[in-house]
Formats: structure tokens, sequence, C-alpha cells
């Protein structure tokens, strides 16, 4: 069993490359997540976990991670991902990922959205978010990618 992370942070990026799995690669790489191994997980904030700026973690680590990813190979077109963690006062938090064919500030505000409902759902009360979220304009084959990295 994996222990319970206790620190997070929000990381984005984009890339470029001749196919979509090089894309994705250039992308972790500006988030500074690429030598990382990433588990890909569903969207709690462990309880009492805490935001770091630069998380140092040892290449090939297993990462949980919440991640959204958009590719396209459509020159000129504009893609985004975001994601948004919402905080209640005293337990967990929900972790919330988008990606879609939009501008980052689309994207931004929908992430947002879903975790005011993911809240409403739960009879939570929300009392802050934090958000990342990036676009690019695609050129060859592009991705965007933005995640909260859990770690311990």
């Amino acid at each position: 069993m994996l222990p319970t992370p206790t620190k997070f942070s929000l990381v984005a990026g984009c890339g470029e490359a001749d196919n979509k799995l090089n894309a994705f690669d250039n992308a972790l790489l500006e988030a500074g997540i690429g030598n990382l191994n990433l588990l890909k997980v569903s969207s709690i904030m462990p309880p009492g976990a805490k935001q770091v700026e630069n998380l140092k973690i040892p290449p090939g680590s297993l990462v949980p991670t919440a991640y959204g990813s958009i590719y396209s190979d459509i020159p000129g077109e504009v893609i985004a991902a975001a994601v948004a963690i919402g905080f209640s006062e005293d337990t967990f938090g929900v972790i919330m990922e988008f990606s879609g064919k939009c501008t980052k500030e689309e994207a931004e505000e929908t992430v947002r959205e879903m975790v005011r409902d993911a809240f409403r759902q739960r009879g939570m009360r929300l009392v802050d978010i934090k958000s990342k979220a990036i676009d690019h304009k695609v050129e060859k084959v592009g991705c965007s990618f933005a995640a909260v990295a859990l770690w311990y």
C-alpha cells in the first residue's frame, strides 16, 4: 500500500513534436515532471496536504498524479489543459482536470466550475480553489498538459 501524500504541486506545460507521444513527453518536461513515472489517480486531495512549488522527486519515482492532457495535429488549433483543487475547511479536497479545444482562460473557468459542482454534490463547504492552466497553438503535433502531482 502506498502512503498518503502530504505534499502537492500544480504544474502545466505544452509541447510540440512529430508525434503525440513525444509532444506529451515535451509537455511533461516543460511542466517539470518529465523524468517521473506518473500514476494517474482520481480526484481526491488528501487532508492536510501542503502546496510545494517545486517538489524534489528522484527521477523514475512513481508519482500519484491527477492530470488532464490533449493532443492535436491541426496546425493553428488552440488546445488547453487545466487542473483545479477545491479545499474544504477541515477535511479532504477535490481535484478536477479538464482539457479541450479552447483558451487557457476558458479551460481554467471550466475546471473551477467543476470543483464548485463537486463540492455541491458532496454537500461540502468550499473555502478555496487553486488552479493552473495552459494553452498551446499547434504547429505540427501539439500537447497541452496540466497536473496536480502528489508526493510524500
